[in-house]
């Protein structure tokens, strides 16, 4: 897929997703370091939401646990790329032509003699798209996405996405963070970015990137929007990513410019529950405001705080849209007094690292740990807990 990457570039797309297959995941380097707003290395890219698996696959090459002993293994890597393959056959072709791939890949592990050993219970693959993408329940050609997640041998095995699925009944789906554009080499790389996050003169209040939906007139986002533009004294920057908008939010460096100057960024659901800005706002210092608790609350278990109150504001979406209740996002932000504030700003920068996928062509200092590293040991905790109540049952049974 990455030798034929043309393949992936849809018409409508703004950019060849070719530049983003680059540098192991992680596209083109940043080269304008002009403004002040990124750090002075080259640890910044233009990374595509989608490369997920590319740089997670790249990163685990260099996984100082990997053997090539399937018998002693505790967890086995499945190195399929199930988004990007996908996204080559996502619009415009049959159901069965985007079901072939993952039919293949199972009927294939599921001939190997390392499947053998838990049923594909030990197994897990990455994906760079939403769970839900791989849960389409018939098999209409209208319908959205593949049946992958449906495959039998498939539920057996866990999938780590940047969102998991709200109903996950086989309990083997796991949210891990959208990569963002920085990408530390080093652990002091991190500490100097955290130490410059606190420094950061915030001049508004709240802000939002993003565009009106226009086929949804009247719909949450439209009314964070408004509220934005109207709200007093200049409170909120709206950085308007529609493509009438003056502003590129494909750039990092545009992108951290606004939320580096917010204390609190809006997060409303975009076309699923969780968006990339969550954590490009987590990652310039700035408060994320929730209106669903499928943003963030029931994802990312692994990664974020688990008292979602110590590093986000919630404002509920159905309060917002109730015109009666007269819901004021400006009113609630004011609110909050600076010591919550200056707490809440602390336990975000302390979220950087584990939010972050480090370069992959390095290993990291023993006892920093990223996104990667997070990721690994959640599933490895998983598996071990899956093999040992399968032991107990079986000891059950003799």
């Amino acid at each position: 897929m990455l030798r034929n990457c043309q393949l992936l570039t849809r018409k409508t797309d703004k950019f060849d997703m070719c530049l983003f297959t680059n540098n192991s995941g992680f596209g083109p380097p940043v080269e304008n370091f002009n403004h002040g707003v990124l750090s002075n290395t080259r640890n910044w890219f233009f990374t595509n939401q989608f490369m997920l698996e590319v740089i997670f696959h790249n990163r685990m090459k260099n996984y100082k646990c990997l053997t090539n002993d399937s018998s002693l293994a505790s967890a086995i890597f499945v190195p399929f790329y199930a988004g990007l393959d996908l996204r080559r056959h996502l619009w415009g072709h049959k159901t069965s032509v985007r079901d072939a791939s993952g039919f293949e890949l199972v009927k294939w592990l599921s001939e190997k003699p390392e499947w053998k050993k838990m049923w594909g219970m030990d197994h897990f693959l990455v994906s760079g798209r939403i769970s839900r993408d791989f849960r389409r329940k018939s098999d209409k050609n209208s319908e959205w996405g593949s049946k992958f997640r449906f495959l039998p041998e498939s539920r057996n095995m866990s999938m780590l996405s940047i969102e998991s699925s709200l109903n996950n009944i086989d309990n083997n789906d796991f949210a891990i963070p959208y990569p963002t554009s920085f990408h530390p080499s080093t652990e002091i790389e991190v500490s100097q970015w955290q130490d410059r996050m606190k420094r950061q003169n915030r001049p508004y209040l709240f802000s939002f990137a993003g565009a009106r939906r226009s086929r949804n007139k009247g719909s949450l986002r439209d009314i964070i929007i408004n509220q934005c533009l109207e709200s007093s004294n200049n409170s909120c920057k709206f950085m308007d990513c529609s493509s009438s908008g003056s502003s590129n939010c494909d750039n990092p460096l545009n992108v951290m410019q606004v939320f580096q100057k917010s204390v609190f960024c809006l997060q409303p659901p975009g076309d699923s529950y969780t968006r990339r800005s969550i954590f490009d706002s987590i990652l310039a210092g700035c408060i994320p405001v929730f209106f669903h608790p499928g943003s963030a609350y029931s994802q990312y278990l692994w990664h974020l705080t688990e008292n979602h109150t110590k590093y986000s504001v919630f404002i509920s979406g159905k309060s917002l849209r109730d015109r009666k209740s007269r819901f004021i996002i400006n009113e609630t932000l004011v609110g909050v007094s600076k010591e919550e504030q200056e707490a809440m700003r602390e336990e975000v920068i302390r979220l950087i690292p584990r939010i972050v996928y480090a370069d992959n062509t390095i290993r990291l200092e023993t006892g920093f740990e990223d996104a990667f590293d997070l990721a690994v040991r959640g599933i490895l905790d998983k598996i071990e807990t899956s093999t040992r109540v399968i032991k107990e049952k079986e000891k059950a049974m003799d």
